[in-house]
């Protein structure tokens, strides 16, 4: 969002990038890769019957760009990852990444999700990565397969199956006989199904690019010549599977020839040290569009205009291909978020958690595709050039020389001052830390830091149909060494004892004492001491709630230590130890370990004593867990009691809740809740973790997305696994919509970059050309039912959050009224003679229109 005493300083617009071309060489690229489409155009061919397809057939690269059959194409690509959303999402969401102005999807392949069981697959429902792929194709885009199979990606193990790990010998992602046996089969039965569905663009199918392997320089140096060796081996390998498209190594400056290698990051513009030969073309395979989040911390973004001068800088040095990390973040499901990972990923992308448009985010961004299509003829047929403007300020440009085929970026690389510029004769200014794109070195169609699309901001609307609980609950029962008998004399490493099943496992010991063993003072009292290597635990003692210790994402292990209430005799001493999601990054992952170190009990009159060669019995899984108390079915195998007041530590809850009402995704909020998980209908919709505080004293997470696609009409079935002491009074179904929406414009704002096309070689107006405006569109077709804030002079502040300045026009809102309601879209120009009569603020020379309306059916 864009706080308006920054809108002031934005009248024109326009920045800079750079470039050094070098012309495609073996196959001569077709004249029409030079043409003059401004959007998808030169990404579809005609077919039988005047019905448009996607371009496929063979894919080559030089070192200006890649080619489709010999053309040449810009490339905005955004990752959507198939196991974050639903089947049902599918659709929706490829058709609003193509209204975005992309052409490519970039997806991972995620082993563990479907080769859970070593030699048994999985590729059903949202595991149907085929199905995704084809879906993709059908609405006209390509897809970068990142095949792996090491992902990371804030994914469970980094995408790798628990059981991998114990193969005897292996070492991951070195030159390690197993682990690269593993590797070669899965990467082969992959690719073995894209050729056997036609997937790859010289069959006819979308795939345009593969990657193998992923930021593998992160970690190379630690392997020594075992990771030296295993990158050629990896590429070798690759290359020997003859997909037929090029291979890609993400961040590996030593990829192997033909292997192109890849920018990560945010400004790769500027940080990108280039292929490493020269024949390789120029490309970015995540620019992230925020941070993900852990558990803990606290909300961070990235704004639009940043996303926005960075890819403009990209391209205007010799990038042909950008792709957003995310576009679509999507949901964790289940357990597949990686170690204190949060439920909801990559919210701040373009398109939200519930696939709903960001806006400005996702507007600014199709508004930049549009803008870099219009340039694509002097791109591709320019030659580069660059000049120093001033001290911050450039120009980068591409020309062919005696014609009129040209394209300049205008940069103010300053980030707080704007300043003016003189460009071939003519005067331009530029916002500080922005670019302003010329497609014919002359006119602005765009600057990165000045938004002329909407914004809007997210509302979470409490259900009016699903808000009927009537709570229940049952108690796990708490385990001794009665119902888990010793079986070995220490501590057992958690991550072997799990195997990646379940987050949770039991350990039991007990320990007798007699009556001078207890301490004699009132003041005194005996204490629990257990360091333990993380993630998290809850320590019952006699079958009471002790407490609840945890690490954190950048500190995995913590010391659980309380004091604990001992009685003569035999003593109980029950762990819950859990774990929050597999490591997904670094080197020698394999050798990664969890759960209690040691146990210790300070504070007795006969000293220390040390329980770690105690004699422990394990167990792995809850109760409830086992006997699925989070189905209907399961929940009918335990007894269950009226939920009032708050509840003992791990427990229980169920209640059932109508079907939230209209069509807008639906959340739950986890109000009084600590940390679980949940489930609608029987299917898990991930951990909630709301007493994980982040500095600023609120939960990283609150609110949990229940797909559409996991409610039934009429009743559902709503399990939470509550591990604190809690009351679910608070809980709320929410339905979301994004029907605030925005627009802020000034006097000095240039037309939209819909107004311009490239026709006949040439720059043209699409109609005649208006001034600034104020441009409004409802979602989903709804109409505009109310103006909540209008006004024209210096208003203050943000979308959903806007305020009058010193100067406004208090006939604004009836302007608005009479242009917008009633309304799916509309557009209110900025013209002072709308909103005054006399200028009451003539000392304010650029005004500005700020508007919030709200959208219904």
């Amino acid at each position: 969002m864009v706080v308006l005493s920054r809108v002031l300083l934005l009248a024109l617009v326009f920045l800079v990038a750079s470039a050094t071309l070098v012309h495609a060489k073996g196959k001569t690229p077709a004249p029409e890769e030079e043409g003059d489409e401004g959007d998808e155009g030169d990404d579809l061919v005609a077919e039988k019957g005047g019905k448009k397809q996607l371009e496929v057939g063979e894919v080559t690269y030089d070192a200006r760009s890649l080619m489709i059959n010999g053309r040449r194409k810009l490339f905005f690509s955004g990752s959507i990852h198939y196991p974050r959303s639903t089947v049902e999402m599918w659709p929706d969401l490829l058709k609003k990444a193509k209204l975005g102005g992309l052409n490519v999807i970039e997806t991972y392949v995620f082993w563990n999700l479907h080769e859970p069981v070593k030699g048994k697959f999985n590729f059903e429902g949202n595991a149907d990565v085929v199905k995704f792929i084809r879906l993709v194709q059908e609405h006209k885009m390509y897809v970068t397969l990142r095949v792996g199979p090491f992902i990371q990606a804030e994914w469970n193990h980094g995408g790798l199956p628990y059981w991998l790990r114990e193969e005897p010998d292996i070492i991951f992602r070195s030159d390690n006989p197993s682990y690269k046996h593993h590797m070669e089969t899965f990467v082969t039965k992959i690719i073995a199904m894209m050729k056997h569905e036609k997937l790859f663009a010289p069959q006819g199918g979308p795939i345009i690019l593969a990657q193998i392997e992923n930021e593998y320089t992160h970690v190379q140096l630690a392997y020594k010549e075992l990771g030296n060796s295993y990158i050629q081996w990896a590429a070798n390998m690759a290359l020997s599977q003859n997909a037929g498209v090029p291979w890609i190594m993400c961040k590996q400056k030593d990829a192997p020839d033909p292997v192109i290698n890849t920018c990560n990051g945010r400004h790769c513009g500027d940080t990108f040290t280039g292929p490493n030969k020269p024949h390789k073309p120029t490309l970015w395979t995540e620019n992230w569009t925020a941070q993900y989040r852990v558990f803990g911390d606290p909300p961070s973004q990235r704004s639009a205009e940043d996303i926005a001068f960075s890819v403009a800088r990209f391209f205007s040095k010799d990038g042909t291909l950008t792709n957003y990390y995310m576009y679509h973040g999507g949901t964790n499901f289940g357990r597949t978020s990686a170690i204190f990972t949060t439920t909801r990923y990559y919210d701040e992308a373009p398109l939200d958690e519930y696939g709903l448009q960001r806006e400005p985010k996702w507007g600014h961004l199709k508004d930049l595709h549009r803008a870099l299509n219009l340039c694509k003829k002097p791109f591709f047929a320019g030659t580069p050039g660059v000049q120093r403007l001033g001290k911050e300020t450039e120009a980068r440009f591409y020309e062919r020389p005696g014609t009129d085929i040209c394209v300049a970026f205008l940069a103010n690389n300053h980030s707080t001052i704007e300043t003016t510029v003189n460009w071939r004769g003519q005067e331009y200014f530029l916002p500080p830390h922005s670019i302003s794109i010329l497609p014919d070195c002359k006119t602005v169609v765009f600057n990165s830091q000045q938004i002329v699309s909407q914004h809007n901001s997210r509302n979470f609307v409490r259900s009016k149909a699903a808000n009927k609980f009537n709570w229940e609950r049952f108690s796990e029962p708490i385990p001794t060494t009665v119902q888990i008998p010793v079986n070995h004399k220490s501590p057992q490493e958690l991550y072997h004892l799990l195997k990646d099943a379940t987050d949770y496992g039991w350990f039991t010991s007990s320990l007798e004492l007699g009556p001078y063993d207890l301490p004699m003072k009132e003041s005194i009292r005996p204490v629990l001491r257990i360091p333990s290597l993380g993630h998290a635990m809850s320590v019952f003692v006699n079958g009471e709630f002790v407490g609840t210790e945890h690490g954190s994402h950048a500190e995995k292990g913590f010391v659980f230590e309380r004091p604990v209430t001992f009685k003569q005799g035999v003593n109980h001493i029950s762990l819950l130890c859990m774990t929050v999601g597999l490591p997904d990054s670094g080197a020698y992952m394999e050798h990664r370990y969890a759960g209690p170190r040691t146990v210790t009990v300070l504070g007795l009159n006969t000293g220390t004593i040390d329980l770690s060669q105690n004699g422990w019995g394990h167990r792995v899984g809850l109760n409830g867990e086992n006997l699925q108390v989070f189905t209907k079915k399961g929940a009918q195998k335990v007894q269950w009691t009226k939920a009032a007041g708050k509840g003992r530590a791990l427990t229980w809850y169920k209640a059932n809740f109508e079907a939230p009402e209209g069509k807008d995704p639906v959340a739950i909020r986890m109000a009084g809740m600590g940390k679980g998980m949940i489930w609608v209908n029987g299917k898990s919709i991930g951990r909630h973790w709301m007493s994980f505080l982040s500095p600023l004293g609120q939960p990283t997470q609150s609110e949990y997305h229940i797909p559409r696609a996991f409610i039934e009409p009429g009743e559902n079935f709503l399990v939470v696994l509550e591990e604190q002491e809690a009351d679910p009074k608070d809980i709320e179904i929410l339905t979301v919509n994004r029907d605030t929406i925005c627009a802020i414009s000034t006097e000095m704002h240039p037309p939209h970059v819909k107004s311009w096309e490239r026709k006949g070689g040439e720059l043209k107006t699409v109609g005649p050309v208006s001034g600034a405006s104020a441009q409004l569109m409802c979602p989903n077709l709804k109409k505009i039912v109310g103006v909540d804030f209008a006004s024209f002079g210096t208003p203050e502040g943000m979308c959903g959050a806007y305020k009058p300045g010193k100067c406004d026009s208090p006939a604004t809102r009836k302007v608005v009224e009479e242009h917008c309601l009633g309304q799916t879209s509309c557009a209110v120009p900025v013209d002072p003679r709308l909103f005054f009569k006399a200028d009451p603020c003539p000392d304010i020379n650029i005004k500005t229109l700020a508007i919030q309306v709200t959208c219904a059916f």
